[in-house]
């Protein structure tokens, strides 16, 4: 059984995603010890900006007229949907960042279409878990209430086009202990942040027990 497992944040060493997403994959660890991780970090090791419109301007140019760049990124967007392609589970890390879906993330999602192609369900029957971690806060009734950008995109990725069987954990008010006008979030953003582990450890001890059904 092999989990693959993306992380996007850009500060690996106090990422709030990635402690939830560590959570998830060691209650999921606890089914299958020997399993196989496939990792793939997209903050700390961002796939090249400009790869996806070489892969897709390579598409539309005879095979023996591509450049080398073309080619490379044509094989950099198998690769990664070949990744996908191995997994039997998936945990994906993101934080939002201003407002809309980590750069670094957006890249990997649209190359992984241009090699599967736009209408290929890639996670169908692939228990996916997704941790999802804001800064502030964006629930109804927040004064940034509908400025999360990132998150329904993300629904509507894995969902509608790739088919995954989701489990979503977010967790908001992340800043809210290092930031000084937030200070009366405080009590809210530690509770906020147990929830999140507790349904983290949940997730990852579903996913565990997903994949052995498989």
């Amino acid at each position: 059984m092999n989990l693959f497992r993306i992380d996007a944040s850009i500060l690996p060493g106090s990422s709030a995603s990635a402690e939830l997403a560590d959570a998830v994959q060691a209650e999921w660890a606890l089914t299958h010890p020997d399993a196989p991780v496939e990792r793939r970090h997209l903050g700390t090791r961002p796939l090249p900006a400009d790869a996806w419109a070489l892969a897709t301007t390579a598409g539309f140019t005879p095979a023996p007229e591509r450049t080398p760049e073309q080619t490379e990124a044509m094989a950099l967007a198998a690769e990664l949907a070949g990744e996908l392609d191995r997994a039997d589970a998936v945990l994906l890390a993101v934080p939002l960042y201003n407002y809309g879906v980590s750069q670094h993330f957006k890249v990997w999602t649209d190359l992984v279409i241009n090699a599967a192609g736009p209408t290929t369900p890639v996670l169908k029957e692939k228990p996916t878990v997704l941790v999802a971690t804001k800064g502030g806060g964006y629930r109804p009734g927040a004064p940034r209430e509908g400025w999360d950008h990132s998150t329904p995109y993300l629904r509507r990725v894995l969902v509608d086009m790739w088919q995954a069987d989701l489990t979503v954990i977010e967790r908001e008010l992340t800043l809210a202990a290092t930031t000084p006008s937030m200070e009366d979030l405080r009590e809210e953003a530690a509770r906020l942040h147990r929830d999140a582990l507790d349904a983290a450890r949940e997730a990852g001890r579903t996913l565990g027990k997903a994949v052995a059904r498989v």
